[in-house]
């Protein structure tokens, strides 16, 4: 007997979904527009996101389109000019990406930057307003059976969720994945510190409408606009001197300020500003070709962990949901088909993306020699051909979602 999910409306089981962050927001969105009833189980005591900005390629805005969020996300995001790249040492610019008209008229849709809790809130919006998500917090996922007809989830306090399949979207130390997979995190030993500053406390000569990156040795920073221009992230990242745990917590002004000693004095004047830092020590995984077990299926960071140097997690996690949605939409409903299809749509891409940003970091973080060769591999590049190496990433869209 085919595995079958149920329409809104039936008194049957809803699909669990693990994890209320963007990823599992965008799943759950992706199925009540299929017609499905949800129930999101998230581990924090209110739904909401941690973090700084985010950048949205165009990628990410077809994404939100096709979750029929695109114009809340829009109205909340900071539509860059370009992407630039300085090198930190010497200060000169190593690459320009123009991110006006004719970007936007390669990829049919901008590039822009947007608070993490923006995005997140666009999602939570469309969520709401369908009136069919049922949304249940401080509620952690601690393991899943599983039988011929459906899932029962328990979560951390005894409570049972029954359920017809689950997604686990419960991010990158996924309780969902560790049940399942069970392989270890490969920690990059790389530091990453984010801060958001107002605009008056932002030095005046680097307030650029870009995507700007200074790279260096070892480390780079990152800065660009948020919410109208009010508010500035700042982001740099280091390749610590101590063994590293994957982990998450308050960060030290002195310690972020040690590891930049060398950059010009343009770049530095961004590791001075911020007055709170939060610390994330970096980790991905290795790419798995499996995603699927049976009614369970993994999604977002539980599926593909992935380091920042592309800034394309959120964007893989609302691609993902939006495939499982057409997936679940062509083979109308039947679970086995639809997540094998889901699957073999995504783990080519998803891993692409996992070890291309292993790359680029490295590219990013280029010393000696290699960083010679890097300033001149991009020097005077035209923007076509900037826009031809990232077609592949860019060129998402709903309707070639499952050309897999």
């Amino acid at each position: 007997m085919k595995a079958q999910f149920v329409k809104h409306g039936s008194s049957e089981r809803p699909v669990l979904i693990a994890g209320g962050g963007i990823g599992g927001l965008a799943a759950a969105l992706a199925l009540v527009r299929q017609g499905y009833q949800v129930k999101v189980l998230e581990q924090a005591s209110e739904l909401g996101e941690i973090g700084a900005g985010l950048q949205v390629g165009p990628n990410g805005f077809a994404a939100f389109d096709a979750l029929g969020v695109g114009e809340q996300a829009r109205a909340r995001a900071v539509y860059t000019d370009y992407m630039v790249m300085h090198d930190a040492i010497d200060a000169s610019r190593v690459g320009h990406i123009p991110t006006g008209e004719a970007f936007r008229a390669r990829f049919g849709n901008p590039y822009a930057v947007i608070h993490r809790a923006d995005a997140h809130q666009s999602l939570l919006d469309g969520v709401i307003a369908s009136g069919r998500v049922e949304l249940a917090v401080s509620t952690a996922v601690d393991r899943v059976e599983q039988s011929d007809d459906g899932v029962v989830v328990y979560d951390r306090n005894g409570g049972q969720h029954h359920g017809v399949a689950l997604i686990g979207a419960d991010g990158v130390k996924s309780a969902v994945r560790a049940q399942y997979v069970g392989d270890e995190a490969r920690v990059s030993g790389h530091v990453v510190y984010r801060a958001v500053v107002a605009k008056d406390d932002f030095p005046a000569d680097l307030r650029w409408n870009a995507a700007a990156i200074w790279v260096g040795p070892n480390c780079h920073l990152v800065h660009y606009p948020l919410r109208g221009g009010e508010q500035y992230n700042v982001v740099v990242t280091f390749h610590s001197r101590d063994k590293e745990v994957w982990s998450v917590r308050e960060g030290s002004r002195e310690e972020v300020q040690s590891y930049f000693t060398d950059i010009c004095p343009q770049a530095r004047q961004l590791i001075d500003l911020p007055k709170d830092w939060k610390r994330w020590a970096t980790a991905d995984r290795e790419p798995i070709a499996q995603w699927t077990f049976g009614r369970v299926a993994l999604l977002g960071d539980a599926a593909h962990p992935t380091l920042q140097y592309l800034a394309q997690g959120a964007c893989m996690a609302m691609e993902d949901g939006v495939t499982l949605g057409e997936a679940l939409r062509v083979h109308n409903g039947n679970s086995a088909a639809a997540f094998a299809h889901y699957e073999r749509s995504r783990v080519a891409r998803t891993a692409r993306v996992v070890l291309s940003a292993r790359e680029m970091g490295r590219i990013f973080h280029a010393k000696g020699v290699e960083r010679l060769v890097r300033n001149d591999l991009w020097k005077d590049r035209s923007p076509e051909r900037f826009y031809d190496a990232v077609e592949w990433l860019y060129g998402w869209t709903s309707e070639r979602c499952l050309a897999a």
